[in-house]
């Protein structure tokens, strides 16, 4: 009897438990997907590398110096000078997130510059001194500056993965950039010289490409990974000089190259 209650209190215990082992586990909640749509701010450092291409006329030197036999002085007088240094700033944008692929946005940023350069030559000529002919020298330098620039510039790309995409960006560029110059006259000869230049905000464009991504475990920092080309047009003007009393003009056309990291706070 004892057997046969032990039996079926055991069989109701498996009825009773079987539902509960064959039942499927609870499915976990999906997680959320990525998506880049929406406001940011940041910061970035780099360094960039530019161009600066300059030249002076003056079509009074030709005529009026380097007669003799050794050495003329030319009319024409271009110097190519490369300004280099740091850059540093802040970027602000929004991006708008296209189904699973693709991503375009508005970007704009503002950065200081540290890029200089300045260079120095002479050219011979015959001249006539205290002592009677000799070759007399006119010097000049040359120096250039970008101050800073800010970009205006839509983005454009596609993820490579929900994380990560890869973009290319044109758009406006504006900045401030100076080139000055000097002319001075072998002393033994007239002794004279005289400087030329100008500094003010120039407008041009902006090209380049570049990555972003997301930090592991956050939603809301991205680091990015950045070059752009871009073309600050030129500076240009002229006067009379007093070496050979002739009228001048100079100009200097800017580019730049920067390269760049930059790190992003998406806001919610």
């Amino acid at each position: 009897m004892k057997k046969q209650l032990l039996a079926s209190v055991a069989a109701v215990a498996l009825a009773a438990a079987t539902p509960a082992i064959a039942a499927p586990p609870a499915s976990m909640p999906a997680a959320p997907v990525y998506n880049w749509t929406g406001f940011y701010a940041g910061g970035n450092i780099g360094y960039s590398w530019g161009s600066v291409n300059s030249g002076f006329y003056d079509p009074g030197f030709p005529g009026g110096f380097g007669s003799g036999s050794c050495c003329e002085l030319p009319s024409s007088y271009p110097a190519f000078l490369k300004p280099n240094g740091l850059i540093g700033g802040a970027q602000a944008g929004y991006n708008w997130q296209v189904g699973t692929k693709w991503v375009f946005g508005l970007e704009a940023d503002l950065q200081g510059s540290a890029e200089t350069a300045q260079t120095g030559f002479s050219n011979s000529y015959d001249c006539e001194g205290f002592n009677g002919p000799t070759i007399c020298n006119l010097r000049q330098t040359r120096s250039a500056k970008i101050q800073w620039f800010d970009t205006v510039r839509g983005r454009f790309g596609f993820l490579l993965t929900p994380t990560l995409w890869l973009y290319g960006t044109a758009g406006l560029a504006f900045g401030k950039v100076s080139a000055f110059g000097t002319v001075t006259d072998d002393p033994q000869n007239t002794g004279a010289s005289f400087a030329f230049g100008s500094s003010q905000i120039n407008g041009g464009y902006a090209v380049g490409a570049g990555i972003e991504g997301a930090f592991a475990n956050s939603k809301n920092w991205t680091w990015k990974v950045e070059y752009l080309y871009i073309d600050l047009g030129s500076l240009s003007g002229g006067g009379v000089e007093p070496i050979s009393g002739s009228p001048y003009t100079w100009n200097a056309h800017f580019t730049d190259n920067i390269m760049r990291v930059g790190f992003n706070y998406r806001f919610p």
